[in-house]
């Protein structure tokens, strides 16, 4: 059966928690205009994607932040996500290496994947972070963590984050039957941000909501509406805990947004939304909800936004100062070599 947990007008979460979770979600704002700036800063003339500091696609997460932040606040470093092609705000939210993964991004050598990788491949065994440009493609992944903490007798989760559109593909349900058949410990994560890349939902999936298919594998579905921060922080802990008790599986689908379009470079002419995008914000609806509850002012505000940016200046600095590959070792790291493990 599938739970909507419509947002509430007061929240029970306490003020420590929201004003983490409010940090959270500044700091991957802050992080992704960053790189927004610095992607298209040497693009021209005209829009050359592969020219430039960051070379290749580059698809980013403002708008995105409340699903990261409320689900990552429940999780540990010893816990397991793997995210999408859009990835950096799970990445930031469960506690990835700021600097390391940028310099991964630019395609420094002292990246995560020593430049190799870039932004949709971005792996992390310290926080077990992984992504990947196929759709649907974390969730198998998580499928094979979640058993290793089964059979180790862990509380360990694995949390796989997929869109909306994704939900379509075989990987999915193929995930969510294993998983349920397994009584696997891993909560999927839906980010419905309304469009698989220029195609609306309702023209590409025949039920309304995504949890609604949950039902099939006989597992839990809950959908949070409005992409409000408290009410996915509340839904994903409920879910988390379910699956570090040895419940098995969920399914949590978040109606969030996409500020930009999804790829940088996408015109987006295909979207009927523009107009009215930034008035869903969730960031400046968060502040305000927090200066209400009397947990937000002026000075905090700034205080806030000022450590958001010196971090993330510092992470680009350092990218900015790392070495390129060596073009003589591009074949290196990608078989075993003697006296690796």
């Amino acid at each position: 059966m599938t739970t909507t947990v419509t947002p509430p007008q007061d929240h029970d979460t306490s003020s420590g928690v929201r004003l983490d979770l409010y940090r959270t979600m500044v700091l991957v704002r802050t992080y992704e205009m960053a790189i927004l700036r610095e992607y298209h800063a040497d693009k021209g003339p005209g829009f050359d994607i592969g020219k430039g500091l960051v070379p290749g696609e580059m698809h980013l997460s403002a708008g995105q932040e409340p699903v990261a932040a409320g689900v990552c606040a429940h999780l540990t470093e010893d816990d397991a996500v793997t995210a999408t092609h859009r990835p950096h705000h799970f990445a930031i939210a469960h506690g990835i290496d700021l600097e390391a993964m940028t310099a991964e991004i630019f395609g420094r050598e002292t990246g995560l994947g020593r430049g190799r990788g870039g932004h949709m491949h971005l792996f992390d065994p310290k926080t077990h972070f992984s992504c990947s440009g196929i759709i649907a493609e974390g969730y198998p992944p998580a499928l094979g963590q979640a058993f290793a903490f089964s059979r180790r007798g862990t509380d360990r989760i694995a949390v796989a984050v997929t869109g909306e559109g994704a939900a379509n593909q075989g990987a999915f349900h193929e995930s969510l039957n294993l998983a349920a058949l397994w009584h696997l410990p891993v909560v999927f994560v839906v980010e419905d941000n309304q469009w698989g890349i220029s195609v609306p939902r309702s023209a590409s999936t025949a039920v309304p909501s995504n949890a609604d298919r949950a039902a099939a594998y006989g597992i839990p579905g809950v959908r949070v509406e409005d992409n409000d921060v408290d009410a996915v922080f509340e839904a994903a802990g409920e879910l988390v805990a379910r699956a570090r008790r040895g419940e098995g599986p969920s399914l949590l689908e978040v109606s969030t947004l996409r500020l930009l379009g999804h790829f940088e470079g996408d015109a987006q002419g295909y979207r009927t939304d523009l107009d009215e995008v930034n008035e869903h914000d969730p960031i400046p609806r968060y502040e305000a909800r927090l200066r209400e509850a009397g947990l937000l002012d002026d000075a905090l505000r700034d205080e806030v936004a000022r450590e958001a940016e010196e971090r993330v200046e510092a992470a680009i600095a350092f990218a900015k100062d790392s070495p390129l590959p060596d073009p003589a070792e591009a074949t290196r790291y990608v078989f075993p070599e003697e006296g690796s493990r």
